[in-house]
Parts: structure tokens; C-alpha cells; sequence
């Protein structure tokens, strides 16, 4: 399907199994008979341009209201608003979350965000007084969704391109670190924060990191995120 449809194609469960659809024209509809045998075709309802809308939902933290630009904030909620791009993060992943539980939690200083994807944990940071902030992330696509994101929501945020496998990463009184645990472990060889929060793993991965020492474990859904403190 991924060959067929590149631009993408809708999973819907079944009782019986996955429904895999397509939403295209007679030619798309004769090269699915020819790889897989059978299809069968319908005319789309209207409005089905819109129908991706459906599978993202606003998230909540303490005061912070996350969601996407033709979603209705509640009133009195710190509002991160985060347009989905081709840049990872809405919000809505437990891993983002946790991570913001654990940061609600610890003195305002400055934060880098590393692997920003979308911008959004860089954002709430600044939205919750964290100053100043920045975020860093290897693709070119995070660190324009990431800008972008930051001006729509009328918040400071240094974003600038670095690997974190390789390069030195900025300074900063707390590192968020929400990509995988290998990525997490190279990046505290560096030993340049005072806290550091990670996240992108398993509740199986070990709660532990060279020259940090674990102050809390948070986790949702098999996922985990931990504050460390050197």
C-alpha cells in the first residue's frame, strides 16, 4: 500500500481484521486488483479532505491545554496550539505527556528541548515561564515546524540545528530529551545539565544514566519518563 500510495492510505479496524483504504481514482482502483486480486470501491462521502482531523485530540497537563488550530481551547488554560506537519509531536503521545508532568513540577531556568520535532514540549516550556528556551533537532523539517509553531504561539524560542548523536548541545539548567533511549544515553556522555528529563522508552528500559542520579519515574501506557539530577 505504501508503494501504491505514498501520499498515504486509512487503516480502519475490523472486527475480522484491517481495512486498508484508498482514497483515489479508476487507475488506483486497477492497480489494487492487480497486486492484491480483489478491491472493492464506493464513492467518498463529502468533506473526506477533512476526515484526518478526526484522529487528533486536545491533551491536558495541570493547566497546559495542547491541541491543534481548529480545536476550541477551554477558558483560563495555558494554550499551546501546535499545527501537525511533517514534524513528530502534537501532544498527544504519552512520552510528551509525562515529560511536561515531570517539567510542571521543577524550578523555572532555561530548557533545551532535544529533538524538538514539532516544538511542542520547547513551547509549553515557554508558556509555562521557563526562559530561556531552546530546541535543537537533526531534521530540517522539526526545526521549521518548530519555528513556526513557536511564532504561532507568540513565544521565545531559540531553534537551531544540531545532532545530538555527534554535536555539542547547548547549555541549559534542564535538558529534555524525548527521542530513544540510545539517543538519550549519547547525549548525557556531554554531563552538562543540572537536571535532565528522558523519555521515548519503555517502562523496561533501565531508569538509570552515567553520572546522573534518578529522582522520579513517571509512565502511561508501557512508556516511561524519568528525572535525573547530576
Amino acid at each position: 500500500m505504501i508503494e501504491l500510495f505514498p501520499d498515504g492510505f486509512e487503516e480502519i479496524e475490523r472486527a475480522d481484521g484491517v481495512e486498508l483504504v484508498a482514497y483515489t481514482d479508476p487507475g488506483g482502483e486497477e492497480r489494487l486488483w492487480k497486486v492484491f486480486g480483489h478491491a472493492s470501491a464506493s464513492d467518498v462521502a463529502e468533506g473526506w479532505e477533512e476526515r484526518w482531523r478526526e484522529f487528533h485530540r486536545p491533551v491536558r497537563v495541570g493547566d497546559l491545554w495542547i491541541g491543534q488550530p481548529w480545536q476550541e481551547p477551554p477558558p483560563g488554560a495555558i494554550v499551546v496550539v501546535i499545527d501537525p506537519g511533517r514534524a513528530f509531536g502534537t501532544g498527544a503521545h504519552p512520552t510528551t505527556r509525562l515529560c511536561l508532568e515531570i517539567l510542571t513540577k521543577l524550578p523555572r531556568g532555561s530548557v533545551v528541548d532535544v529533538g524538538s520535532g514539532s516544538g511542542v514540549l520547547a513551547i509549553a516550556a515557554a508558556k509555562l515561564g521557563f526562559a530561556p528556551v531552546l530546541a535543537v533537532d537533526v531534521d530540517e523539517h522539526a526545526i521549521e515546524g518548530t519555528r513556526r509553531n513557536a511564532e504561532a504561539n507568540n513565544v521565545s524560542v531559540t531553534v537551531q540545528r544540531a545532532d545530538a548523536l555527534t554535536g555539542d548541545l547547548p547549555d541549559a539548567d534542564i535538558a529534555i530529551v524525548n527521542v530513544t533511549h540510545e539517543v538519550v544515553e549519547a547525549v548525557v556522555r556531554q554531563r552538562r545539565w543540572p537536571r535532565l528529563i528522558a523519555s521515548g522508552y519503555l517502562i523496561h528500559e533501565p531508569a538509570a544514566l552515567a553520572g546522573y542520579r534518578h529522582v522520579e519515574r513517571a509512565a502511561e501506557g508501557g512508556w516511561a519518563a524519568d528525572l535525573f539530577e547530576r
